[in-house]
């Protein structure tokens, strides 16, 4: 089966969300203050739906009480007494946002090393290692691809997926059947790229230094895959979490009684309001923390990675071979 043809995996649906994606941010053209309106709206993007129990949970409560105290039982707390726990909560959520968004763009930066490294690293296999027989084309395009086929193992490996069809039109078909058993499937393609760079120097088709830089920047491929996991497999501790929450609840519990006496029959709407907002910041962070995965807010993945594809399709069609240039000279 054809390279080109990988991309025939992905359902039509969500080829369509990852072009839009594309067009929009990695293209860097996503106007948020034209499409202000539209973004707002947006419900498959936004945490609401992940929060709307807990919201309207709250406001009944709220409005539970308004009706205690229109029935004059005691249920008011001073309002003053709620301002130091207010602060704390507040940069609690603080600190939970900023370490999950840091974690969030640590990732996309790992990513952009992967890509980086792959673009630059195809080019330099494809200018640098030297035809001698007219079968290295051949197996340098497969090698080439294979660039493209770490990422993708990498991406399936992120997210606890086994080696699919996504893989298949990568590489050859022993190959493929090959890395299915393997547990660590981009590790065992780094192996293959560095044994056909070292194959190479054995056969005289790339010098000491060209073999040195193609090493580091395969180095750099793994060293980013490992920081991906790193993200991955190092968690946001789970009793801060569970704490966090426990705080949240009781405060969106307890604001009831310290607003009732000012607002009134209001006082459902005013704590849904509030409860939006402290249980929405918290579930933000929670969605990003995780950027592998296929969430909405998650990095785009699949689209990186046709991204990558059609880069190296364009360079090898584009880019003349070493071969190529030597019989140009003889002519």
């Amino acid at each position: 089966m054809d390279a080109y043809e990988c991309t025939d995996y992905f359902n039509l649906s969500k080829l369509c969300e990852i072009n839009m994606f594309t067009n929009r941010v990695i293209d860097g053209r996503y106007r948020e203050k034209r499409e202000w309106l539209t973004v707002i709206l947006k419900m498959r993007y936004s945490v609401i739906p992940a929060i709307i129990l807990r919201v309207t949970f709250c406001g009944f409560f709220g409005f539970l009480i308004s009706l205690l105290d229109y029935f004059n039982f005691p249920v008011t707390l001073p309002t003053k007494s709620s301002i130091v726990p207010s602060l704390v909560l507040g940069l609690l959520l603080v600190f939970r946002t900023n370490t999950a968004y840091e974690r969030f763009w640590q990732g996309r930066q790992l990513w952009g090393k992967i890509v980086n490294t792959v673009r630059n690293f195809a080019r330099q296999i494809w200018v640098s290692v030297e035809e001698n027989e007219p079968a290295d084309r051949k197996v340098k395009e497969e090698i080439i691809r294979l660039l493209v086929a770490f990422a993708i193992a990498g991406k399936l490996y992120l997210r606890g997926q086994s080696v699919n069809r996504e893989l298949e039109g990568y590489m050859p078909k022993k190959w493929y059947e090959k890395l299915k058993t393997m547990n660590h499937p981009p590790i065992h393609i780094a192996f293959w790229i560095s044994d056909y760079l070292q194959y190479q120097y054995e056969r005289g088709c790339i010098n000491p230094y060209q073999l040195t830089a193609m090493f580091k920047m395969l180095d750099r491929m793994v060293e980013a895959l490992t920081g991906c996991e790193g993200i991955l497999n190092t968690p946001i501790p789970l009793a801060y979490s569970i704490h966090l929450r426990q705080l949240l609840l009781i405060y969106c519990l307890s604001l009831p009684f310290q607003i009732v006496n000012e607002f009134h029959f209001w006082t459902g709407v005013v704590v849904a309001l509030i409860s939006f907002t402290v249980f929405g910041i918290e579930e933000i962070a929670l969605e990003i923390e995780n950027p592998f995965g296929y969430d909405p807010n998650d990095l785009p993945l699949d689209a990186i990675c046709i991204a990558m594809h059609r880069n190296i399709e364009d360079l090898i069609t584009l880019a003349p071979s070493a071969a190529t240039r030597k019989l140009k000279v003889k002519s």
